[in-house]
C-alpha cells in the first residue's frame, strides 16, 4: 500500500489541511507493529529479499529505471534514502504544496548542494541582496574559486533593476563562456526583511531563456523567514524552495538541517549530487523535525502575535531609529501589494536599529536578560543577535552597509514567552 493510499489528502469533498496531515501522511503504523509514531530506523544499510530486487532497488534510487506504478523506489543505504528521510520528505513537500522533497545535514547543504547541482564554472548566478551572510559567502567567497561569478540586484522589488540585474549577468556570463544557469532568491531576506517579487523574477527567468536559449533557468527560494506556514512560493512561480529547517520548522534550538522542495524533475540532479556527496540527513533528526512539524502552525503564529508587539513597542522608542517590521507597512509602501500577494503574514524576525553604533547596540544587547543573545532564529525562545559582527560578518563592509545592514542594526527573532515579560525586557536594555 502506497503512503498517498493510506493517507488520503482528502475527507470527502474536504483537502485536509497540512497541520492536520502532519499527525500521520506517510506514515503507516502497520509497516512497524502498529506503532503510533514512526520509529527511528538507526540503520546503515537495508536486506534485500534476492539479489533481482537488490539490482532493481538500486536502478530506482539512481534514477536508471523507474519503479512500478503505486510502488516506492525501495530502500538500500542510509546515504541514498531511510524511512525516516522518506516519511519527513512527504511531508515537507506536503506543507508547500510541492511534488517532491529532500533533507540535508544543514541549511547550508541544502543551498550549497542546490547551486552545485545546476552552476558550472563560467556559469553566472543571478540573486538578490541581501541573502543570508552563510549563502552570500559561499557564492561570492567559494564558487568564485571554481569560475562561478554571481550579479547581486537589491532591489528586488523593481523590475527595471530586475531586468538590468538579468541583462548584466547575461553579457557577464557570455564574456566567459558560460550561462545564467539559476536565480536566486530569499524573500524576506536576512537580516532587513526586504521582498523580492517572485513574479518579477519569473519574468526575468524566462527572458533569459529567449536570450541564451536552452532550459529555463529555476527560481530557487530560500523561505526561512516565513515559511511555510506564511509563504508557499511555488504557489508565486517559483521553482525550488530551500530551507534552514533549523529555524522555524525545528523551532527548538536543537537540531540543525535543511531541505528543498521542488518537481521531481528539477530535484533529481540535487537528490543524486546529495548521494554522490554524503550531504543528507541522520535518522534521528529526521524524527525530531517530524516531532517539530506537528505543533509548526501553532509555534508560528503564538511568535507572529508577540512580534507585532514587540515591533509596535520598539517602533515608538524614543532610542530606535528605525524598524524593519513588514507587518507595520504603510498602505503606500509599493512593498505592501507583494507582501499581500505572496504571504499571509509577516512572521517574527525583523531587524531594528538603535540611536549610535556598535557601542550602542553592544550596550542593549548586553542587557538583555531574559532574551538570548545568539544567532539563529525561529526557535520557542526569543533570539537577538548583532548581524554585522556576526552572520553576516563575512560580507565586505560597503556590501553591508549599502544592504543596511549596519553598526547599529540588531535582528530579533521573538519566541513564544509572555510579551509582556519581552516587553520588560526591552525597556529595561534600552534605558541605556
Amino acid at each position: 500500500m502506497s503512503y498517498d493510499q493510506y493517507h488520503k489528502r482528502r475527507l470527502g469533498d474536504r483537502t485536509l489541511a497540512p497541520e492536520t496531515q502532519m499527525m500521520g501522511y506517510g506514515y503507516d503504523p502497520a509497516l512497524s507493529e502498529g506503532a503510533l509514531k514512526p520509529p527511528i530506523f538507526l540503520t546503515s544499510t537495508f536486506v534485500f529479499r534476492s539479489a533481482q530486487e537488490g539490482k532493481d532497488f538500486f536502478d530506482f534510487s539512481a534514477g536508471r529505471r523507474e519503479p512500478p506504478a503505486g510502488a516506492g523506489a525501495g530502500l538500500v543505504y542510509s546515504r541514498f534514502n531511510n524511512p525516516n528521510l522518506e516519511v519527513l520528505e512527504d511531508r515537507l513537500a506536503l506543507w508547500e504544496g510541492g511534488e517532491s522533497a529532500a533533507v540535508f545535514s544543514s541549511g547550508m547543504s541544502a543551498i550549497s548542494t542546490t547551486l552545485w547541482a545546476y552552476a558550472r564554472p563560467g556559469d553566472v548566478i543571478l540573486m538578490s541582496q541581501p541573502l543570508y551572510g552563510g549563502t552570500e559567502t559561499l557564492i561570492d567567497r567559494v564558487m568564485c574559486q571554481y569560475g562561478i561569478r554571481f550579479v547581486g540586484v537589491s532591489d528586488a522589488c523593481s523590475s527595471e533593476a530586475v531586468m538590468r540585474g538579468a541583462a548584466d549577468a547575461l553579457t557577464l556570463a557570455r564574456s566567459h563562456g558560460g550561462r545564467v544557469s539559476i536565480l536566486v532568491a530569499e524573500t524576506p531576506a536576512n537580516p532587513t526583511n526586504a521582498l523580492v517579487d517572485l513574479y518579477l523574477w519569473h519574468e526575468a527567468s524566462q527572458w533569459l531563456v529567449g536570450q541564451q536559449g536552452g532550459a529555463r533557468p529555476p527560481l530557487a527560494v530560500d523561505n526561512t523567514f516565513l515559511g511555510p506556514v506564511f509563504q508557499r512560493p511555488l504557489e508565486h512561480l517559483a521553482d525550488i524552495v530551500m530551507y534552514s529547517l533549523t529555524k522555524y520548522v525545528g523551532g527548538h534550538s536543537d537540531l540543525v538541517a535543511g531541505g528543498v522542495i521542488a518537481s521531481r524533475e528539477l530535484l533529481q540532479p540535487i537528490r543524486q549530487l546529495r548521494s554522490a556527496l554524503g550531504t543528507q540527513l541522520d535518522p534521528n533528526t529526521a524524527w525530531m523535525l517530524m516531532r517539530s512539524m506537528e505543533t509548526l502552525a501553532l509555534r508560528a503564529r503564538a511568535a507572529a502575535e508577540n512580534a507585532a508587539r514587540v515591533a509596535e513597542f520598539l517602533s515608538a522608542h524614543p532610542q530606535v531609529e528605525r524598524v524593519n517590521y513588514l507587518g507595520a507597512l504603510l498602505e503606500s509602501d509599493p512593498r505592501r501589494p507583494i507582501l499581500e500577494r505572496q504571504s499571509s503574514g509577516a512572521g517574527s524576525t525583523f531587524s531594528f536599529y538603535v540611536r549610535g553604533g556598535e557601542a550602542e547596540a553592544f550596550r542593549v544587547l548586553d542587557r538583555l536578560q531574559i532574551m538570548k543573545l545568539a544567532v539563529s532564529l525561529g526557535g520557542t525562545e526569543t533570539l537577538i543577535s548583532h548581524p554585522a559582527s556576526t552572520t553576516h560578518s563575512g560580507v565586505p563592509r560597503e556590501t553591508r552597509e549599502r544592504l543596511g545592514v549596519t553598526d547599529s542594526m540588531i535582528r530579533i527573532s521573538v519566541g513564544i514567552e509572555n510579551v509582556e515579560d519581552l516587553l520588560a525586557d526591552l525597556a529595561q536594555a534600552l534605558e541605556t
